[in-house]
This record gives C-alpha cells, sequence and structure tokens, in this order.
C-alpha cells in the first residue's frame, strides 16, 4: 500500500527522491518486520484482557502434565493477534500487484478461520472435540488443494493472466502438459539434480507439504513459546530463499530457478517474524496467552506455501526438524498403540506421551529445558538449511 502510495506521489512530486527508498525490497522487509513487532507488543495487553474478559480459557485435560494444571483458565485463540499483525504489515508494505503474496495470504488467513472455529468450539462451546477431524481435514484439503493448483501454474508463469492460459492448455492436453524444470522438485546440495514431477506430482507433493506443515505446526504448540520460536527461524530462512530466487541475479549466481515475483514474499516472511517476536513476548513462560489452533494451524500452512513457491520443500523439510520429529511421534504412537492393541488386548506406547516434548518432560525435564534445547535444535537446522545456498 505504501509502495503504491509513494510511487503516486512520485508523479506529483518528480524532485521527492526519498520516495524512491519504498521501491526498495529489503527497505520495506525490514519496515514490515518492525511495523508487525511494534503492532503486536502495543495490542497484544488489549488482546489478552479481552480474551480473559470473553472467558476464552484454555482447558487442560486431566491426562496431561500435573505441571500443566496450573495453565489452564490461561487465555487462548491468541493466534489472532499474530496473524492480525502480519496481514496489517503485510499489506502496508508489499507491493499489491504480487500474486504470491496473495495467495500465501489467503492460506494463512484460510488456515486460521479453520483453527478459529475449531478453539471457538472448544473454549467457548465447551465441546472437547472442537472441530470434528473429518470436518477439519476437509476444509484444510480443499485451502490446500486450491493453492497448489493455482501455485501449479503461477511458479510456471509471470502473470495470472498467463496463468488462465497455461491452466486451458493444460485442460485441453489432456493434464499431459511438460512443465517447466523450475516445478521440479530440487534436491539441496545438487546444482544440477532435479526429479520432474508433473502437474499431479506437483499437486500432490503441494498439497502435503502445506497441510502436513499446517499440522505439524499445532501439533508443536504445546509448551510456552515452544512453537512461535522455530516459526520465526524457519520462516526467515524461507524469506532468504524467497529473496534469492526472486532476483535474476543471484538466483543465476547460485544456480537455484529464478521464479519472478517470489522475492516480495521476503516481506510477508519479515512481517511473521515481527509478529512472531511480539507474540513470543507475552508467550515466554509463563505464558500470559496461548496461540491457539486459529495461530498453529495458520502460520504452519503459511510456512508450506512460501517453502513452495521458493521451490524448497526438502530443505523446509531439514529445517522444520522439530515439526517433523513431533508429527511424527504422534503417528508413531497412535499408530503402535492401536497395533498392539489389537494383536495383544492391550494398547502399547513407543513414547513416555505424545507429541514428543511431553516425552521428554516426563523423562524429568523441565520446560523451559524442552524449549529452549528445541530452539537449538531448530537454529542448527536452519543453519544446515541455508547452507544449501552456496553448498552446491
Amino acid at each position: 500500500m505504501l509502495m503504491s502510495l509513494a510511487q503516486w506521489l512520485q508523479t506529483l512530486y518528480p524532485d521527492a527522491g526519498f520516495l524512491r527508498v519504498f521501491q526498495y525490497l529489503t527497505f520495506r522487509a525490514l519496515m514490515a518486520s518492525v511495523t508487525a513487532l511494534l503492532m503486536g507488543l502495543l495490542a497484544g495487553p488489549w488482546v489478552i484482557r479481552r480474551l480473559t474478559a470473553l472467558k476464552i480459557g484454555q482447558p487442560v485435560r486431566g491426562y496431561a502434565m500435573d505441571t500443566h494444571l496450573i495453565k489452564s483458565g490461561t487465555p487462548t485463540m491468541g493466534g489472532v493477534l499474530v496473524l492480525f499483525s502480519i496481514a496489517f504489515a503485510t499489506l502496508m508494505w508489499f507491493d499489491l500487484s504480487n500474486r504470491f503474496v496473495w495467495i500465501v495470504l489467503w492460506v494463512t488467513l484460510g488456515f486460521g478461520a479453520i483453527g478459529w472455529v475449531d478453539d471457538w468450539r472448544k473454549v467457548v462451546k465447551k465441546d472437547p472435540e472442537g472441530m470434528r477431524s473429518r470436518e477439519k481435514y476437509m476444509w484444510q484439503s480443499l485451502i490446500g488443494l486450491m493453492a497448489a493448483f493455482y501455485l501449479l501454474f503461477a511458479i510456471s508463469e509471470v502473470s495470472n493472466w498467463r496463468v488462465l492460459e497455461l491452466f486451458y492448455a493444460w485442460v485441453k492436453s489432456g493434464f499431459d502438459l511438460d512443465f517447466p524444470p523450475k516445478t521440479h522438485l530440487l534436491l539441496p546440495f545438487f546444482k544440477e539434480i532435479s526429479y520432474p514431477l508433473g502437474g499431479i506430482g506437483f499437486v500432490v507433493l503441494t498439497y502435503l507439504v502445506i497441510v502436513g506443515a499446517s499440522n505439524a505446526v499445532n501439533l508443536t504448540d504445546g509448551l510456552d513459546g515452544l512453537a512461535i520460536m522455530p516459526v520465526v527461524m524457519v520462516g526467515s530462512s524461507l524469506g532468504v530463499f524467497a529473496y534469492v530466487t526472486g532476483s535474476a541475479v543471484y538466483s543465476r549466481y547460485l544456480l537455484f530457478p529464478h521464479i519472478p515475483g517470489s522475492g516480495e514474499l521476503l516481506v510477508f516472511c519479515s512481517a511473521m517474524a515481527g509478529a512472531g517476536l511480539a507474540f513470543l513476548w507475552f508467550n515466554t513462560h509463563p505464558a500470559q496467552v496461548f496461540m491457539g489452533d486459529v495461530g498453529a494451524l495458520a502460520l504452519g500452512g503459511a510456512l508450506g506455501t512460501i517453502a513452495v513457491i521458493v521451490r524448497q520443500e526438502i530443505v523446509f523439510f531439514v529445517m522444520g526438524g522439530i515439526f517433523v520429529v513431533e508429527a511424527i511421534s504422534v503417528m508413531a504412537q497412535v499408530t503402535y498403540f492401536k497395533y498392539t492393541k489389537r494383536r495383544y488386548g492391550e494398547g502399547r506406547r513407543v513414547l513416555k506421551m505424545a507429541p514428543l516434548h511431553h516425552h521428554f518432560e516426563k523423562s524429568g525435564w523441565r520446560e523451559t529445558q524442552v524449549v529452549v534445547r528445541f530452539w537449538i535444535i531448530t537454529m542448527l537446522l536452519c543453519m544446515v538449511g541455508l547452507s544449501t545456498l552456496k553448498l552446491r
């Protein structure tokens, strides 16, 4: 918005050279981060008071850790603060004509709406199940598939009009159209090895990345500050990849596919980092507010969508290793429990408690130890991911 305003003012006042600073992506990304950070810090106390007044408190299940019982009644659905800060800062500082930022915003707010309904049913309607799993996955799948189909053509072309033309050509060819190499699956650390996915393969992979990342972040969000800081670190790292793939110079030098327009995602990633740090101010132990599904589902979906656009699905899998392991721990626990119950008559467990962070708590780690150690692991994994920029 401010970029468009600055361009308009420059046409009226050609001598106002200082307005050219709004054309610089790095400047707008920095200002988006600062805007989201200040917005979150200033609005945070008011949001917490409103959530408390509405009695939107986090219920603690009976099988939860004893140390978590004191958290009962802590305001949840604090993710609305994060989403509002991200949306406000992004709309203020990004190029309004950029199609990639719009699709990421759409996915983020769409998954946020799903989480909001789920949280609302749990804490306001007092329904312990919230949104039923089938209903939740149906809406997640709908948003994920719509985004996947759009990105299949948006990554290949440079405008929405060309996207429609390519979609028509794909349908006319009987869904057997050859897509450019930039839609292939890239392998990190290899500069010339990639695997063609085809149209259907790209859609399936994108769907799994977006929906999988959304649910993985949601499962990780179980301790004070545990999920939000890895989101900030992984999102910031993806912002670097977005800047590289969006630049014709840097992408050619570093042997990455050039995806025109993807660099503008740096503004969104910066806003997400600023909003996340602001939320951490209130979410650090002992938390004054919890993110809830409204924040966790949305942020996970945003990370997955950005990873697909910058063609770094495997690197995202590495950098978000904490999210991946948390999700795998739940699947392994549930699968083994059902298998042993069917075979031996009683369910057995792989872990003391799932997700994985609760297993370490049961093993004697304090909550802050689990959180900070998971942060350190994420930082190391992000360094590994960023190293693929040059080690190719």
